[in-house]
């Protein structure tokens, strides 16, 4: 990366199951997670999996969240998101990881 290019600042994320107030038909658990990282990388650990509808709800919001925002924006204190299963309650709770440069002409 030459001082030149231009470089984006984002923030690697993990969505993480924070609590379920139902049931979890789909198997997920507290502590479950994805990770997001170098802008568009999604990885689920070993062994695991990951919930489709509760993945659907979180994707909205990844992209705003990986970049950096002004304190009074309510994205910047809000880190919650519902899964839309009303039967399950699952609460996924999106967190910054690190804080990385990439070089703007590698994005799409």
């Amino acid at each position: 990366m030459s001082a030149e290019e231009p470089v984006t600042d984002l923030y690697d994320l993990r969505v993480v199951v924070e609590r379920i107030e139902g049931r979890s038909v789909c198997g997920l658990q507290p502590g479950d997670h994805i990770d997001l990282t170098e802008s568009s990388r999604l990885t689920i650990p070993a062994g695991r999996h990951f919930c489709l509808y509760a993945l659907a709800a979180c994707l909205p919001l990844l992209p705003a969240k990986q970049r950096p925002l002004p304190p009074e924006d309510w994205l910047a204190r809000d880190c919650h998101v519902a899964c839309p299963d009303p039967d399950e309650r699952v609460i996924l709770r999106i967190e910054r990881t690190a804080r990385r440069q990439i070089p703007t002409g590698e994005l799409t």
